[in-house]
């Protein structure tokens, strides 16, 4: 339940919450008026519950829909229509003999005006202060700044007060604090941070101070005896951020925090799910290979599938297989200039049809077939080629720890972070990678999938939160 709880912010599990009180109210009201015989057809269910799955997979849960109504509205009616469509499918495969043109057209109706009284009783309860929480971090220098900017810029649920306690024992303070409504900077000298805490009424006390070595461990106690959460700014950011914070990384506790706990069992799902999805996707996607295939033949009359050396679970190296997206002698180009080079967005070496398959995801179809060979999972950190591994290893702490899963055709950066091809995109990504290795599980993969539409149906919103 962990991995639930890790993709739900506050106010998206409200907002969850909402749409299902909507639904169980809702829906049996829409039966009894459309199809009264079959209101207690259990595969009726399969409408909510397809509306319930697509609001998730198509990033409605997530912050950047919650913030931007725009966003919320465009993706709503394909949401409704994709999980009506579903769900009527389910219905003819199953055989059911409900009036499905009314129940349909109930369910489009009905659903739509579901989410949008559930998404505008979330905005009055936003606006009303509900959810808003009050945080004491203790410092006020170079980290404290630059968690309060990753938590803002990149967290779950940016709605917060924050209080800043610096004492000159704890570093310098950095300028850019408290200048904003929602931070207040309080000098301590010897004040009590329990006092503090109580004065400014807060939820949460998060330890990021520039100097350990000044701070008295024992006011800090205090206020956990007296009910205060105290957490140190690693876990905090993991827990906003949902990822790992490589500025400020500390192997302790990197140590001893929570995570890396999966055994066979895991392991076996795992790899269950990953041969059942595969299958399935390969059934329906061999309808796009055949196509694409003729295009790229057409294109310049190279060969339709590249094969290229990739880095996967502990270091092995495979053949990762792909369509052909790039000119014939791109590889070859790559020699004359020194080597291999970063793929980048805009490359001149795509050729048009390679944009076209790129863009929709297609040429990585074919990855499949590396899944079910077991070089690949479903899910996991994108694989990387040999010729860049050493040099990233050396510049970013822990960059190996990713090579403690197997690659993946999707994962938590690629639903999290946009197109990158740089050394900083990479560290960036690395956070999100570390992030899903320490949390690992099915349930996690399989909600990981299901974010991965929103990314194939709208590239760009892999970067938003």
């Amino acid at each position: 339940m962990r991995s639930l709880k890790a993709l739900l912010s506050r106010s998206g599990a409200v907002l969850f919450g909402l749409d299902l009180l909507l639904l169980v109210f809702a829906w049996p009201v829409l039966l009894w008026m459309v199809a009264p015989r079959e209101l207690l057809d259990p595969l009726l269910l399969a409408y909510p519950l397809a509306q319930l799955s697509l609001l998730y997979a198509m990033g409605l849960y997530r912050r950047d829909a919650i913030l931007s109504t725009r966003r919320t509205l465009i993706r709503l009616p394909l949401v409704v229509g994709l999980a009506v469509l579903g769900a009527h499918v389910v219905q003819m495969v199953a055989g059911g003999a409900v009036d499905a043109a009314n129940v349909s057209a109930a369910a489009m109706l009905g659903f739509a005006a579901s989410a949008a009284i559930a998404r505008v009783g979330l905005f009055m309860l936003l606006r009303g202060g509900v959810f808003r929480r009050r945080i004491m971090v203790v410092g006020a220098g170079r980290r404290a700044a630059e968690l309060m900017a990753m938590v803002i810029q990149h967290g779950s649920d940016p709605h917060f007060d924050v209080v800043f306690v610096h004492e000159p024992a704890l570093g310098m303070r950095d300028a850019d604090l408290g200048r904003s409504a929602q931070q207040t900077v309080v000098v301590a000298n010897d004040s009590n941070y329990l006092q503090l805490a109580l004065a400014h009424d807060v939820d949460l006390i998060v330890v990021a101070p520039d100097e350990r070595r000044g701070m008295r461990l024992e006011r800090l106690l205090d206020c956990k005896k007296n009910g205060f959460p105290v957490v140190q700014h690693l876990e905090f950011v993991e827990h906003e951020a949902r990822r790992v914070d490589l500025a400020w990384m500390e192997l302790g506790w990197f140590l001893y925090s929570d995570g890396y706990q999966f055994g066979p069992l895991d392991r076996v799902l795992k790899r269950v799910l990953d041969l059942a999805v595969s299958v399935v996707i390969l059934a329906f996607g061999s309808f796009l290979l055949v196509p694409a295939a003729i295009a790229i033949r057409l294109g310049d009359g190279g060969p339709v599938f590249y094969a290229q050396t990739r880095v996967t679970q502990g270091g092995r190296r495979f053949r990762i297989l792909k369509l052909r997206t790039m000119g014939v002698d791109a590889e070859r180009a790559d020699g004359e200039r020194g080597g291999a080079v970063w793929a980048a967005a805009g490359d001149a070496r795509v050729t048009r049809v390679g944009r076209f398959l790129r863009h929709t995801r297609i040429d990585e179809i074919p990855q499949l077939f590396n899944v079910l060979r077991g070089e690949m999972s479903l899910v996991g950190p994108r694989p990387e080629r040999p010729e860049f591994i050493d040099e990233l290893i050396e510049k970013i702490p822990l960059y190996d720890e990713r090579h403690t899963v197997k690659a993946g055709l999707t994962g938590w950066a690629q639903v999290n972070y946009p197109y990158g091809a740089s050394i900083e995109d990479t560290r960036v990504k690395l956070g999100y990678d570390l992030y899903y290795v320490k949390n690992f599980s099915v349930v996690f993969d399989l909600l990981i999938i299901m974010q991965t539409l929103r990314v194939v149906l709208f590239p760009g919103a892999a970067g938003a939160r």
